[in-house]
């Protein structure tokens, strides 16, 4: 039975908010209800209450939403998945099942002692796999193996049909094709409630790992050479990093505001037998980026927006290793995915999303320095950055197009402009400076002046993220174009709505449209 935490309850204020303390923005703005699921009978009994109720539900895992989504539901109900948290083989199954409330570091623990496989998931330990999977979810070892939902068989999801009532579907390639691949990467909120996920087969986790780390300051950083390290970065992963002896390497390179000393580039890499018995390839990276200044360091986590976890590197057994002029450091995939796998505390924050097809262009290098450089009266921009992964290798497989809804796979780099604060008076210099940003960098002469602002798909950009969801882009009449792309997969996810939510009952600001 369903636990149902009501406005009177002490546990509501922690359990109607997610991790960014933006939302709801008012009290009055917040869900009438939590109810807590423990199985999908739970969740499906539940659901048929609340729709039955005439209230609007809402869906979440591991509560990482970005923008309102869910936590904005005034007099609603939200509908908690976070104790669904079953991973692994139901018997004599063959299949791996997943259900949605498991968080990213459980799946990588459990999946890896039982049976030795992995998801190519992302970082974060502490995001939900319901949202990551639904989204297309992406990580350190997706060049290598691509998404998570490409890896996915079937799902086991409840619909709500015209007449208001709940049903449970399992859908795959065969029973419901069309709602199967729209679960694969058009993200969460869209269609139903997805109670497990199942995996017939699953990539092998890497024996090791090398964790590599490279600094930059600040102070030894004019803009020429700035404009170097960015040109150095995206135009390997343009050339170089499309040959698949590279597909086991992961680079983060995290551009601070100028108010931090300095920023920084981190590595994962592999051979794609998932050893490291031969550092070529590594090498021949980190040498490109000497050139520019930078030093290799003692290895840090990748990516500046997960704090590292307080039980990991110390103890994690680690070999430091000199390989030709570099410091890095040899892992069990494990011990490093432990390092990487702490999860945001509460904050506020707000995030922005595009996906390139090509390396930065000297003007989009000179845009970037002089928004990091940049100040706002009466604003500290510290926790202001931009986040530039490297991408494509595996992801970029032209097949998985028409199998999924995650459409982008052209590209080469996926960057995250993005900033934290905790003073809630710091909101509006915060987005501004964001925003501000984010438009200058897509209105130069490499963008498109028709879609002046944005990355809209071209020969340069790719859109995007659903998974990073942005409600200033609601701004634009072609936002979904800017998430699905142009041609067929918006109109279709439109059909799959009308299809399996006629009602709409499953809705949010950038939610699938009927």
């Amino acid at each position: 039975m369903a636990i149902v935490v009501s406005r009177q309850d002490p546990r509501y204020e922690t359990l109607s908010r997610g991790h960014n303390l933006r939302w709801p923005v008012v009290d009055a703005d917040g869900a009438g209800r939590v109810v807590l699921c423990e199985s999908a009978r739970d969740a499906a009994e539940a659901l048929q209450q609340i729709v039955s109720a005439g209230l609007r539900p809402t869906v979440r895992s591991g509560a990482h939403c970005y923008e309102d989504f869910v936590a904005n539901n005034p007099g609603g109900a939200i509908l908690d998945m976070s104790l669904l948290t079953t991973v692994g083989r139901a018997g004599d199954e063959p299949a791996y099942r997943i259900e949605p409330g498991t968080q990213l570091w459980d799946v990588y623990v459990e999946l890896y002692k039982r049976y030795g496989v992995t998801l190519p998931g992302g970082t974060c330990g502490t995001v939900g796999a319901g949202g990551h999977i639904s989204g297309g979810g992406y990580g350190l070892l997706s060049r290598l193996h691509g998404l998570t939902c490409d890896w996915l068989t079937a799902v086991d999801i409840l619909t709500v049909d015209a007449k208001g009532k709940v049903v449970p579907r399992t859908v795959d390639a065969k029973r419901d094709p069309d709602l199967f691949r729209a679960c694969r990467g058009a993200g969460g909120g869209n269609f139903g409630v997805i109670t497990s996920y199942v995996f017939d087969k699953l990539p092998p986790a890497p024996v090791e790992v090398m964790q590599a780390h490279m600094q930059f300051l600040w102070a030894d950083t004019p803009v020429e050479r700035f404009v170097q390290i960015v040109k150095t970065f995206g135009g390997y992963w343009e050339t170089r990093g499309q040959d698949p002896d590279t597909w086991g390497m992961f680079s983060i390179l995290v551009l601070s505001h100028q108010s931090s000393t300095g920023f920084g580039m981190s590595v994962q890499f592999c051979n794609p037998d998932g050893t490291c018995r031969d550092l070529t390839v590594l090498n021949e990276y980190l040498d490109r980026f000497v050139h520019c200044g930078g030093v290799t360091t003692k290895p840090v986590p990748l990516g500046i927006s997960k704090p590292a976890s307080s039980s990991g590197a110390a103890h994690n057994p680690a070999e430091e290793v000199c390989s030709g002029t570099h410091t890095m450091r040899r892992r069990t995939w494990l011990s490093a995915t432990a390092d990487e796998a702490g999860g945001p505390g509460g904050s506020r924050a707000k995030y922005k999303s595009a996906y390139l097809k090509r390396g930065f262009s000297e003007a989009e290098a000179r845009c970037m320095y002089k928004h990091l450089q940049r100040t706002v009266p009466g604003s500290d921009l510290r926790g202001s950055v931009v986040e530039i992964d490297s991408y494509g290798g595996a992801i970029n497989r032209k097949e998985m197009v028409a199998a999924t809804s995650a459409g982008q796979r052209s590209s080469v780099i996926k960057m995250q402009p993005m900033t934290h604060w905790s003073d809630p008076k710091e909101e509006e210099a915060r987005c501004r400076w964001l925003h501000e940003f984010y438009t200058d960098l897509f209105s130069g002469p490499d963008a498109d002046p028709q879609h002046a602002g944005t990355p809209y798909p071209n020969d340069r950009y790719e859109g995007c993220y659903i998974n990073y969801p942005d409600k200033d882009m609601l701004g634009y009449r072609y936002w979904p174009e800017l998430y699905y792309g142009v041609g067929e997969l918006y109109p279709f996810l439109q059909e799959v709505k009308r299809k399996y939510d006629p009602n709409n009952i499953f809705h949010h600001a950038m939610s699938v449209r009927i």
